[in-house]
């Protein structure tokens, strides 16, 4: 019995109070054995045509950059938030996304990266990219000001609107399945075909935020060259 309506979101378990729920983590590595198949089946046919679209997007958003390969990281990053939103919606298997310690962990080392290498190596790009074109000169401090603070929150940012989309799903199926058992047999079907519902929306959302981390990321990447 849940103690509290946050618990689902609880990475420590009873086994000594260790963070085991953590491990789910690693439950995307059970899909790899795929890709090792003498005869391709149809989920790695598939998986891999979904592959080959983001890399020809990231490729065409990132531009001419010198390093090749560029797009497997974002490609990797989707791949891994994608499992670990799906995973999150089967019974007592832990959502990792839905914590900032580890999408702030994810976010943040790739911010800086980012921002290290377009400043160390394209520091007049980085300037000129903080006013924008045809700027009035009186505008240009403020303007200077409103990109810095959006280029310092971006890491936040892809941080919250993942961890947020994951526990407002997350809880709103808590609270419907909670009241199960204190209405008529008629509203429990209701209920069931409202959560089927919402469980198929949460479904496009795992998918839907693991894409959009992926994009603004590539984004941010090529602003930077």
């Amino acid at each position: 019995m849940m103690t509290n309506l946050f618990s689902i979101f609880d990475p420590s378990t009873n086994l000594l109070n260790l963070p085991l729920n953590w491990l789910s983590t690693f439950l995307g590595i059970l899909f790899i054995p795929y890709s090792f198949w003498l005869i391709p089946n149809r989920h790695f046919i598939f998986w891999n045509f979904i592959l080959d679209k983001l890399h020809k997007e990231f490729k065409l958003l990132l531009g001419n950059m010198n390093s090749n390969g560029s797009t497997f990281i974002f490609i990797s990053m989707f791949t891994f938030i994608l499992f670990n939103n799906f995973l999150g919606l089967f019974p007592y298997i832990f959502t990792s996304t839905s914590h900032l310690t580890l999408t702030l962990s994810m976010s943040l080392p790739l911010w800086l990266t980012f921002m290290l290498y377009g400043w160390i190596n394209n520091t007049q790009h980085m300037f000129i990219h903080m006013i924008p074109q045809e700027t009035p000169t009186l505008l240009m401090p403020f303007m200077v000001l409103i990109e810095t603070i959006s280029n310092m929150i971006r890491p936040g940012t892809l941080a919250v609107r993942l961890t947020a989309n994951m526990i407002a799903g997350h809880l709103l199926m808590t609270l419907l399945s909670g009241i199960g058992s204190n209405i008529s047999y008629m509203l429990v079907m209701i209920l069931i075909l409202i959560q089927i519902l919402l469980l198929m929306l949460e479904s496009a959302v795992a998918i839907i935020q693991s894409y959009v981390i992926a994009i603004l990321s590539t984004l941010y990447s090529s602003e930077v060259n």
